[in-house]
């Protein structure tokens, strides 16, 4: 396997980075999960754009323009010879000094991983997943806005451990009202008499890519979309549910809590809406050929 690093493609092996590296040290950096199908960088321009948005809130300066880290995505897939898959993209602060201050860091590191990928078995796509609400709280928004996907995951990495010590593969967490915020690394949609409801992002939501796709496709034919504070109790009441995220895809939900959510099978509306998502995503991207 070859990985992009700073400029070069170097085997898995060789791929090495600095132990002063702020990014190991602190979680200082940003990151993006991108999605190949067929050929096809899916979205790329709006991956780009949120790592741009996620490094200018940190202060961090990009080391490269959008168009060659675009290129550069496209070539780790190519050296690869990749054709589905996902794609890893990272920058770090670079090396720098022990102590937390960014003063001499640098240059910085850019990293990009293009391999295969498979979050959650077949079958649960197929019949769906069962998650439950953990202890561990999301972060607030004003103490790290949400739409910033640093490399610092340790929230999401306890609350995941937290669902899997109990014997769930997803968590869902809460927010310090205790509203819905998201899962570890997906958002949550329900559908409620035919209307379909996520969390608003200043409830701790990601400005999730797929999010954003699976809104566009239900708007498309005709489904009224709300962004709109959620409970535990939305959630349980629900007539269908369904989580979103790159790696995820749009994958149902027929379980919440221990509480069947409608009929404890995937609903009708989140399947088509499964079909109309794997339907656009060869046609939305930028294409290696």
């Amino acid at each position: 396997m070859k990985i992009y690093l700073n400029g070069e493609y170097v085997e898995k092996e060789d791929a090495k980075i600095s132990v002063f590296d702020h990014g190991l040290l602190y979680g200082d950096g940003v990151f993006e999960g991108i999605r190949l199908y067929d050929g096809c960088v899916y979205k790329l321009d709006e991956h780009l754009e949120r790592l741009e948005h996620s490094a200018k809130a940190i202060l961090l300066e990009m080391p490269m323009s959008r168009a060659e880290f675009a290129e550069a995505v496209c070539e780790t897939c190519r050296q690869n010879n990749l054709r589905n898959g996902y794609v890893r993209l990272i920058v770090t602060r670079g090396p720098g000094h022990l102590g937390l201050t960014p003063d001499g860091c640098g240059p910085q590191s850019v990293i990009i991983i293009a391999d295969n990928i498979q979050l959650y078995p077949q079958e649960l796509y197929e019949n769906g997943l069962k998650i439950i609400s953990v202890p561990t709280r999301r972060i607030n928004s004003s103490a790290l806005p949400p739409a910033v996907k640093s490399l610092n995951y340790l929230n999401n990495i306890l609350a995941k451990i937290e669902a899997k010590r109990v014997g769930f593969l997803e968590a869902l967490m809460l927010n310090d009202k205790g509203e819905i915020a998201e899962c570890t690394g997906d958002n949550v949609f329900i559908i409620r008499k035919g209307t379909l409801y996520t969390p608003p992002l200043d409830a701790g939501s990601l400005r999730g890519i797929t999010r954003a796709a699976v809104m566009d496709i239900a708007s498309g034919i005709g489904i009224a979309v709300k962004e709109q504070a959620l409970t535990r109790y939305d959630l349980w009441i629900a007539d269908e549910c369904f989580l979103t995220g790159t790696a995820a895809e749009v994958i149902p939900c027929v379980e919440v809590d221990h509480r069947p959510i409608g009929d404890g099978k995937p609903g009708e509306l989140t399947r088509k809406l499964i079909d109309l998502f794997r339907d656009s995503v060869k046609m939305d991207g930028v294409r290696l050929d």
